[in-house]
């Protein structure tokens, strides 16, 4: 069955916008458009929703499409409607931001985007649209929730250290942490797993290698458990 619309519908996209870290940044994954609008700027990876996929799904379409990105942790952000966004036509965009280790992500460019890179916060290229509101609103969320649910861990390799723990929410927080403070209260949550071994091939001491524990700080949450930084 079809239908009439009486008023003129908007077309629908969704944009992500990824965080990575590296030893010393925080980095976004920017893509460069290959098509116009903004043909060659450098763009947060997005696109068109269909019309037989959901908002999620058509994210992480979108993302492997654009960066090659796949099976992240992804959480929807925010939605912005200005009227005047996007040259084309009315356009309301879902953003979501997404959480990966940089190690073991391939990047491939592909779909409309003729490159795709990881960009240091300080050294960023001026966004079309209005990617760079998306990606503030993205920022101060990332360092909000970073206080309160354990999704740090997502920005970090499957096995690490309490130091490289300690740097990524030195990171993301912008600020420096007590390291004796912190470990104290790190460990006390009781939510990491102690792997039993130590890293390799390092000029220091080697360090202990822990895991996320997501069972125990799931049980914990049942038990009225609050993880704050």
């Amino acid at each position: 069955m079809s239908f009439t619309y009486e008023f003129a519908r908007p077309a629908l996209t969704v944009d992500c916008v990824v965080f990575g870290i590296d030893e010393e940044e925080l980095k976004i994954m920017l893509i460069q458009r290959g098509v116009a609008p903004f043909k060659g700027m450098w763009a947060i990876p997005g696109g068109f929703v269909r019309l037989d996929e959901s908002l999620e799904d058509a994210a992480r379409r979108e993302l492997e499409e654009e960066t090659g990105i796949r099976e992240v942790f992804l959480e929807q952000l925010y939605t912005f409607g200005k009227i005047d966004r996007d040259p084309r036509t009315r356009v309301v965009s879902v953003a979501y931001y997404a959480l990966t280790n940089l190690i073991g992500h391939h990047v491939d460019a592909a779909s409309d985007a003729s490159n795709a890179a990881w960009f240091a916060l300080e050294d960023l290229p001026d966004l079309p649209f209005d990617h760079e509101k998306i990606l503030d609103t993205a920022i101060e969320r990332l360092r909000g929730k970073v206080r309160y649910q354990p999704i740090g861990f997502e920005l970090l390799p499957d096995r690490f250290t309490l130091t490289q723990l300690q740097r990524v929410y030195e990171i993301v927080l912008d600020k420096e942490i007590d390291k004796r403070n912190f470990r104290k209260k790190i460990l006390a949550m009781e939510i990491l797993k102690d792997t039993g071994k130590v890293e390799k091939d390092v000029a220091h001491r080697a360090a202990r290698l822990y895991r996320f524990d997501k069972r125990a700080y799931d049980r914990m949450v049942r038990q009225k458990f609050n993880f704050e930084i």
